[in-house]
This record gives structure tokens, C-alpha cells and sequence, in this order.
């Protein structure tokens, strides 16, 4: 059999396909990319570390020799065990839900998808396992069904293997397609490959997706929903080639980053920008910030209300003024605190406590505060809890910008003092500061104005000036998406539906 049996997916129809059932296999029809590679290396390194990336990796040359001279079922097993042998099955399940959805979503297939979606009712068949796609494809893309790999478990852990009837590919495919859906025959079966021919027999038409280059992935805008809440440390998609750049900058990374904190902690901090540029870190000013507050004069000091990107934006805060400006935390580690350069004040959540705490503070000079209690990756802004326009009139809005090229600075799932570590361990990692105009006193709530009418406005100019969008989702909102708890207390939370509003 070849390929041309079956016309190319530019000719299915995708209008009036409401009531029909579409079956699509994932890698290289759902997904532009024909290798699962950064997918299971994502899963390595984020649930076991670099030590396990390397595993893969050099497994990996194994894998490709047994896929394509062997069969494509042994090399996904090696695939399989490298990054599962061992792992906790939760953990694989949190990485399934709270990291691999922006990896998938920024390689959706245009033309698969269009057919793909336009169809009432969606299937997928892959071989990758089941665990590690779901979660995307049901949550994010509208699957009724997932049939794809089952793994083998022991005790709560992967065992490295698979259950039978072992990998789904060819045959296999079809089997379990026909097992599920019965006889009932699906109206379009994609494919890009050979062995999709078996399951795309079973249905009434069938398409091949090309193998093409250039091709440009679906745009966030196009997706269901947006993906606003993701977690994990790498950046960029660990290609092999990325994972061995990874893997070779890791120990030179972390050696520079303690040299870049102790840099920060240690020297003072009107010279901290010109020792964070030597070193690579770049720091971007814009805006007139303003003279710091005289005590003689009695004037409360100002309070900088700053997006919230990592723990760090206060530090950066300062070396943009060139004088430390203490702020005020909530869920920072003690590691974090101790190798701060500036004074924090942890938060209690009490709203009494912690406007008597922010007002004696102001009382002393300035100060910094993030009033989306929790940092966000995507282009979006955070409700702003109100709290902190009641306490004064001294508001000054910054906006906040960093650029990662290798490792996120923040996580939710993982251990938070490692986030300054993760920043500082990017080749040149970067932040932009600008300032904004200090808040009239028209638009204070000394003029009578609420404090959630003050906090909404200042959100909105700070969305305006980077370009983002404003939501109403919160700190838990974020954790109950990523690390199913509300990131404050160990207790069953009350699930409740956010949605996005226009700035």
C-alpha cells in the first residue's frame, strides 16, 4: 500500500460535520511533529531531573535504530521505559495535566485540526501513552475518547512496560477502535502514515495528513480555550538536540546563578544593575520612577504595584531605583528569604493583620506589592485583590516583563526555593521596568472612589501597557488547575468557574 490511496486532508469537507465522528492519530496528524521525543523528555526531566534526561537521551539513539529497522512498537518501548521506569503514576498524571497542554497546544496540525474540530464527535488514537495525553486532549481539544498505550503499573509506580496488547500501532490501532466503538462506522479516519491504514479502513472516508515543511501551528486564539495556567521549567521544546544543550549548560548554569544572587544579596544596590549587566542579566528601565519618600516631611511612603511574573520582580524593582524597597510575600521559602537582598514581609491572609502590617510599613518609606497574589507565564493579568488601595493614595503602577530562554523562574507544583536558582540559571535572562505615572488623586479612594474600582483601573493600565488581558481568575484558581489544591490550605477546595473579561 502507499499513501496516495487515500487523498490528501486539503479535500475533506469540514462544514456540516456536527453530527459525524472523526478518528485521528496524534503524531504527525494531530500534531505537526512526527516524534513523541520532547514529549517523554518533558516528562523525564520534570519529574526526575536532568540525571533522567540524560537517560533518555542516550537511549534514545537505541530507539530510533529499533523504530525504523525494527519496529515502530520496540522503539516507543524504549521511549517508554527511559522516562517511566520508576516514576510515581501521579506524577506523570500532573505533568500530563499541568505541562504538557502548552507543549501540544504550540503544534497543533492547521489542517487536521480544522477537520478535526469541526466534527461533533472526536476520537483519538495514538500510540504514546494514554496517561500522558488525555489530560490535553479531553480538557483542551474536545476528545470523547482517548485510545492510546496503557502502561504497566506497580504499587503506584510505572514499571517501564506496557499492558497488552502492548503499543498502539498498526493493527493495534484498529483493534482498539473497533473494540470501542463497536460496529458503529466513523465518518473520517486521518492518518499520515501507513500504519494508519488499518483503522482508517473502518471509517467511511479517509485522509492523509502530508508530510510538509514550514508548516505553521495552530494559534492560541484558534484553541477552545486559552491556555493561561502552565507549569514545568523548560521553556522551549527539548528537541534531542535542546536536550543535550539542556543537559551540557545545567552544572555551568548553576555555578553562574549563584554567582549572579551572591551579586545581588552582597553588594549594594545602587551598583547591582551595573553588576547584573556584567554578568549577563539583562535589565531594561523605562519610565520616571519617583524620588523616594523624605520621613521628615510625614508623607507615607509609596506603595509600587507591580505585575507579578517571579518572586524576583521586587529585587528588580529596586535595581531599577537603585535603593532596596522592601515588600510584602505570600508562600515564599525560607531560602528565598534568607538570600534576599531586600526585606520581605510575609502576608498572613488576614485582612485586618495585614493592613495594620502594610500601613506601618508605608509609615517607614516605600514599598512593593502584588496584588495578583501569584505569578502568571501567559500574557494575561490576575485579579488584583483590592486590599491595597484602602491603605493609601501613594499608588504608583509598574509593569513587570521578564525573557527566559531555557528555564522558567516560578512553579507551583515543585519546590519554590529552586525559582530564583532556575531564573539565574538562564544564559541571559532578562527584565524590563517601567514605570507609570503615579495614580491622580481623583482615582484614589480618597476621592471616594472603591478600592476594587482603583485596583481594576490599575490592572487595566498595566495590561495596556504590555499588551496583556486583564481576567478575574486568582492564586487559587492557578493552583487548583495545576496543583489541585486552592495554594493555601490542605483542604478539599470548592471548585467554581472563572472566565476572562476585556480589559
Amino acid at each position: 500500500m502507499t499513501a496516495s490511496i487515500y487523498p490528501s486532508v486539503d479535500t475533506c469537507k469540514s462544514t456540516d460535520r456536527e453530527s459525524h465522528t472523526a478518528v485521528a492519530d496524534m503524531d504527525g496528524t494531530l500534531l505537526i511533529g512526527h516524534s513523541s521525543f520532547p514529549y517523554f523528555a518533558l516528562v523525564a526531566f520534570e519529574i526526575g531531573g536532568v540525571l533522567r534526561l540524560l537517560f533518555l537521551l542516550l537511549l534514545s539513539p537505541l530507539a530510533g535504530f529499533l523504530y525504523y529497522f525494527i519496529s515502530e512498537s520496540a522503539g516507543i518501548q524504549v521511549l517508554i521505559f527511559a522516562s517511566f521506569a520508576g516514576m510515581k503514576v501521579s506524577s506523570i498524571e500532573s505533568v500530563a495535566r499541568a505541562i504538557l497542554p502548552k507543549f501540544y497546544s504550540s503544534d497543533l496540525h492547521p489542517k487536521t485540526y480544522r477537520v478535526f474540530s469541526a466534527c461533533g464527535k472526536r476520537v483519538v488514537l495514538t500510540a504514546n501513552p494514554r496517561i500522558m495525553v488525555e489530560a490535553f486532549l479531553k480538557d483542551f481539544l474536545g476528545a470523547d475518547m482517548v485510545l492510546g498505550t496503557e502502561i504497566e503499573t506497580f504499587k503506584g509506580r510505572a514499571t517501564g512496560f506496557v499492558r497488552e496488547p502492548g503499543v498502539l500501532v498498526g493493527l493495534n490501532k484498529a483493534e482498539a477502535l473497533k473494540k470501542a466503538l463497536g460496529e458503529t462506522e466513523p465518518e473520517i479516519g486521518l492518518g499520515d502514515r501507513h500504519t494508519d491504514f488499518p483503522f482508517m479502513a473502518l471509517c467511511k472516508e479517509g485522509y492523509m495528513v502530508p508530510h510538509e515543511q514550514g508548516v505553521k501551528p495552530v494559534t492560541s486564539d484558534k484553541l477552545p480555550k486559552p491556555i493561561i495556567f502552565h507549569d514545568g521549567r523548560l521553556v522551549q521544546k527539548p528537541t534531542p538536540l535542546m536536550a543535550l544543550l539542556t543537559i551540557l549548560w545545567y552544572p555551568i548554569g548553576f555555578v553562574l546563578a549563584w554567582l549572579r544572587i551572591a551579586a545581588g544579596a552582597l553588594l549594594p544596590m545602587p551598583i547591582v544593575y551595573y553588576a547584573f549587566w556584567a554578568l549577563g542579566v539583562r535589565v531594561t528601565i523605562k519610565g520616571t520612577p519617583p524620588p523616594p519618600a523624605k520621613k521628615s516631611t510625614g508623607r507615607s511612603g509609596v506603595l509600587f504595584i507591580c505585575s507579578h511574573r517571579t518572586l524576583l520582580d521586587p529585587i528588580f524593582l529596586s535595581t531599577a531605583l537603585g535603593r532596596p524597597i522592601p515588600a510584602v510575600t505570600y508562600s515564599v521559602s525560607r531560602l528565598s528569604e534568607i538570600i534576599s537582598p531586600i526585606k520581605t514581609v510575609r502576608l498572613t491572609r488576614d485582612r485586618a493583620t495585614d493592613a495594620s502590617m502594610i500601613k506601618k510599613l508605608l509609615e517607614e518609606g516605600d514599598l512593593a506589592i502584588c496584588p495578583e497574589g501569584t505569578t502568571c507565564r501567559e500574557p494575561f493579568l490576575l485579579r488584583f485583590s483590592a486590599l491595597f488601595a484602602e491603605l493609601t493614595d501613594e499608588l504608583v503602577p509598574v509593569a513587570m516583563v521578564n525573557k527566559m530562554s531555557m528555564f522558567h523562574g516560578t512553579t507551583a507544583r515543585g519546590w519554590k526555593g529552586m525559582d530564583p536558582i532556575y531564573f539565574f540559571m538562564n544564559p541571559s535572562p532578562a527584565y524590563e521596568v517601567t514605570f507609570l505615572n503615579k495614580l491622580p488623586h481623583e482615582l484614589t479612594c480618597g476621592s471616594g472612589n472603591s478600592s476594587h474600582e482603583v485596583a481594576n483601573y490599575i490592572q487595566r493600565v498595566i495590561a495596556a501597557t504590555l499588551s496583556y488581558e486583564c481576567t478575574t481568575f486568582t492564586r487559587k484558581d492557578k493552583y487548583r488547575a495545576l496543583a489541585g489544591n486552592d495554594g493555601t490550605v490542605a483542604e478539599k477546595p470548592k471548585v467554581h468557574a472563572k472566565k476572562i473579561m476585556g480589559c
